[in-house]
């Protein structure tokens, strides 16, 4: 399919955390399908590579952090000044955290739900007037987590499932303009977070393998992408990673019932205290490149394509 065949083509689409993973790859399929990029990410090095990847006459890169409204704004200022407006939003930007509620430093936790909440809050806020004016599209990407909790992943379960409200909520909002709202719900894709985790944390694999199937396997990257360009592409309400999430996400009230809860809980009580042990041992409860992105002056918020658990 041609460029101007596309739904996409000469649209203009905002997307955080774009840097790797998910945004970047998520970036240059819409570049493929001839749609214009204002990408948003606090890692510069990586964010550069991808818009020099995409061609700076159809990208242009802004280092911001979600957390920061007025940062958020002034990127999509840029964005409009570039391109004229913004049709597209990508709420892709997060983090996840290591630990129980017992378990987790309460700081990680606070940034944890502004990042993943706070920030969706104001890539949206920023964008919404250029969005309303165009009759565009909203993606808030949310996970499986919103409904399927996973022990020693409290703060990324709770986040997620707010997110999804959000979402919720904004659809309702905005439908009288001509906008359309999505949520993006991912079971575990081979993202960084998923690798750093599995490095740091014995406990984070065993926990993850006790899973029933299909809930303990692993998505690739692109085929999440192929979803997130279809639901843009269909202005979707729900854009599931695998499919089967959909399936879950209609059993969702099941599953925290005892029945559902059972075979996680008789897990729970061995491993849960194997990973906090891990996480004190650690010194930290997220990954290694989370802290460091935390302490560059340029921000400090990694991107979501980076943090996707389930």
């Amino acid at each position: 399919m041609s460029r101007s065949a596309t739904p996409l083509a000469g649209k203009v689409a905002l997307i955080t955390g774009a840097a790797r993973g998910i945004g970047a790859g998520t970036a240059r399929a819409l570049a493929a399908r001839g749609s214009k990029l204002v990408l948003t990410d606090v890692d510069r090095q990586a964010l550069d590579e991808v818009v020099q990847g995409i061609g700076e006459d159809r990208a242009v890169g802004v280092v911001a952090d979600v957390c920061d409204l007025g940062a958020m704004q002034r990127a999509v200022s840029q964005g409009v000044d570039r391109f004229g407006g913004i049709d597209l939003v990508v709420a892709n930007a997060g983090i996840a955290s290591y630990g129980s509620v017992l378990g987790v430093d309460p700081a990680v936790f606070r940034r944890v739900i502004d990042v993943n909440i706070t920030g969706a809050f104001h890539t949206v806020r920023a964008a919404l007037p250029s969005v309303v004016e165009r009759r565009g599209y909203i993606l808030v990407v949310s996970s499986l987590a919103a409904f399927v909790p996973v022990p020693g992943l409290v703060a990324y379960n709770a986040s997620k499932a707010g997110v999804e409200h959000l979402g919720n909520a904004l659809r309702l909002e905005v439908a009288h303009h001509g906008v359309e709202v999505g949520t993006a719900h991912m079971s575990w894709i081979d993202t960084p977070l998923v690798q750093d985790a599995k490095r740091d944390l014995s406990g984070f694999g065993q926990m993850l393998d006790r899973l029933p199937p299909p809930l303990s396997r692993t998505t690739d990257v692109d085929t999440c992408v192929r979803a997130f360009v279809a639901g843009l592409e269909g202005r979707k309400r729900r854009v599931y990673v695998p499919a089967w999430v959909g399936i879950i996400a209609k059993a969702r009230m099941l599953l925290t019932t005892r029945l559902g809860e059972r075979q996680t809980r008789t897990n729970v009580e061995r491993l849960l205290p194997r990973l906090d042990a891990q996480v004190a041992a650690l010194g930290r409860s997220t990954s290694a490149r989370n802290v460091t992105l935390e302490q560059r002056p340029e921000g400090a918020v990694p991107d979501e394509a980076t943090a996707h658990p389930a």
